[in-house]
């Protein structure tokens, strides 16, 4: 198959949340296959190491700040970028954040905070830059869900909703948008390590549970998003849009591990 489906070169794309994390990873990634970066974080002077990183790749990179909570701080961003680079081809959605509490504890302001960050940011983010895509007619928009896209999971309500809701935006846009050339897609990854749930990870015995609930038998790793971010940013994925792809070991099937020899639940019945 030619390379040519998986090359970014000349492309330029942007990576909200780049500070840290697994927006790190997809945002070298793609700078791996050739394209150019817009970092963003709230505080620019974080991204200042990994856009030398960048750099070091041969590419060119630029870091903004962003606050995907402020509507004048969406635009100022998307303008400067559009400045800085001419054009936008990729969108990766991927600023969030979680507050992880049982739903009888959650506050007003727990809600107002994850949804308008997660859902609210990602959407607002989109109508800024796809001005640009609809009117070249070309792009590339990822959102970043979860595999609470699909799933609910106890003591995430907010950060289910809100992932939930991407989802449902990501269909809606590719709806909105295909006719001007423009794909969205959803990027849902599985359980992975990241700073918002690092605490998690210390348990072994909950590692241990959670990998026993994954067909493939352990949480994800953060290269393991590295071919899906690329695949839907590049001309590999022209036909796909509206679409929810899971990267997560396959917990989504909702499988669990089978009963002991001793007896199946069909015997017992």
């Amino acid at each position: 198959m030619s390379g040519e489906l998986f090359d970014l070169g000349g492309q330029v794309a942007i990576v909200t949340g780049t500070s840290r994390g697994l927006g790190q990873y997809m945002a070298r990634a793609l700078a791996k296959a050739g394209a150019d970066l817009v970092l963003t974080s709230r505080d620019r002077n974080r991204l200042l190491p990994f856009e030398a990183e960048i750099k070091a790749l041969g590419r060119r990179v630029i870091s903004l700040e962003l606050d995907v909570r402020q509507r004048e701080s969406i635009e100022k961003m998307s303008a400067n970028a559009e400045a800085a680079f001419g054009r936008i081809d990729i969108l990766v959605n991927n600023a969030g954040c979680n507050v992880r509490k049982p739903a009888l504890e959650v506050t007003w302001e727990d809600w107002n905070l994850i949804l308008d960050t997660n859902l609210r940011g990602s959407f607002f983010v989109s109508q800024s830059v796809a001005r640009g895509m609809i009117a070249r007619r070309y792009g590339r928009i990822i959102n970043i869900g979860s595999v609470t896209s699909v799933a609910g999971y106890a003591g995430l309500a907010p950060y289910g909703a809100s992932r939930g809701g991407i989802r449902q935006l990501t269909m809606s846009l590719a709806d909105d948008w295909g006719k001007y050339g423009v794909t969205v897609n959803c990027l849902a990854p599985g359980w992975f390590r990241t700073e918002q749930n690092k605490v998690l990870y210390e348990d072994k015995e909950w590692v241990a549970y959670l990998s026993d609930r994954i067909p493939l038998k352990r949480p994800g790793q953060p290269q393991d998003l590295d071919a899906a971010v690329v695949f839907l940013a590049a001309e590999s994925s022209r036909y796909i849009t509206g679409q929810t792809l899971l990267v997560d070991g396959g917990i989504s099937t909702g499988a669990t591990r089978a009963l002991a020899a001793s007896g199946s639940a069909g015997e017992k019945q």
